[in-house]
């Protein structure tokens, strides 16, 4: 939707924030937006109501915007700003957020391109009223690691390999060991080890599928809808295996149950999960 006046680069745009029903006027007030040259404020549309803010449209051209897109801080400070307004207004009445830098021409520009989307915005509106975004992650322990299986191994290696301590401080004469020959059946043992590893890492691993799934249908059960996500990866300074990364579209009125929901399923499943929001339901309201 972004659109740029590359003729005129000193003239205004409108910049759209969101597109809701019934607003109220006062949750735009003390607003910056992403400018603190205009203030925030309502643009009517035929059955809805525009959240916009007059910018500069030289400050997204193509050009101006790629080079934004790689400054880390100041993209962070354009996602914030747009973000703070979205759920400012969402606060008071269902909100289709807009996706950021969405900018016309002008207010008629908008308002003529927003009321082609009116069908799509209404759906979106009725899908999302009285309902916000929850997010789960699930993490599972990590399965047995190979640190375990080498320990087990080193213990073994030198059970056979290293002089009883015992009979030297006895004074019995102690039978040197070869070192280069492994003891008898080592190998066996050895391959016994690692099928076992094997084992452990495939039950550990359909466990935490299990798991992930019992989670995702237990909520999902109270939920209005879903979507799955991609497991974010974990730094390296942690351990845990991420094994679902879910998000949930949840009436106001079942916020309650959900927490309870999930405190009995960490009990019962014994995973550590993390429930996250209310959040503006950016993931259900369709592209627009």
């Amino acid at each position: 939707m972004r659109q740029h006046d590359t003729e005129v680069p000193d003239a205004n745009a409108t910049y759209v924030f969101a597109v809701c029903r019934d607003p109220d006027p006062s949750s735009c007030t003390g607003l910056h937006g992403v400018t603190h040259e205009a203030p925030v404020r309502l643009l009517a549309l035929d059955s809805f109501t525009a959240i916009v803010q007059t910018v500069r449209a030289r400050d997204f051209t193509d050009e101006a915007w790629q080079g934004r897109l790689s400054d880390q801080r100041e993209l962070e400070r354009y996602a914030r700003a747009h973000h703070d307004v979205v759920s400012a207004v969402a606060a008071a009445c269902p909100t289709v957020p807009l996706p950021m830098a969405t900018v016309y021409h002008a207010d008629e520009r908008a308002q003529e391109a927003l009321a082609k989307e009116s069908d799509r915005f209404r759906v979106a509106l009725k899908r999302i009223a009285h309902h916000a975004e929850w997010g789960v992650k699930v993490y599972a322990p990590p399965a047995a690691t190979a640190a375990t299986a080498a320990t087990a191994a080193t213990a073994a290696t030198a059970a056979t390999a290293a002089p009883d301590d015992a009979d030297r401080r006895a004074g019995r004469p102690v039978v040197p060991t070869d070192r280069g020959r492994p003891a008898a059946g080592a190998g066996l043992a050895y391959l016994e080890r690692k099928r076992g590893a094997q084992r452990l890492r495939e039950r550990s691993q359909e466990d935490a599928l299990r798991t992930a799934e019992t989670v995702d249908e237990q909520v999902g059960r109270l939920a209005t809808a879903s979507r799955r996500l991609r497991p974010h990866p974990q730094p390296s300074t942690d351990r845990r295996v991420q094994i679902l990364n879910a998000t949930y579209l949840v009436a106001d009125r079942r916020s309650e149950e959900l927490a309870l929901l999930t405190r009995t399923l960490r009990e019962r499943t014994g995973a550590q999960i993390e429930l996250s929001g209310p959040w503006v339901p950016y993931s259900f309201v369709g592209e627009v």
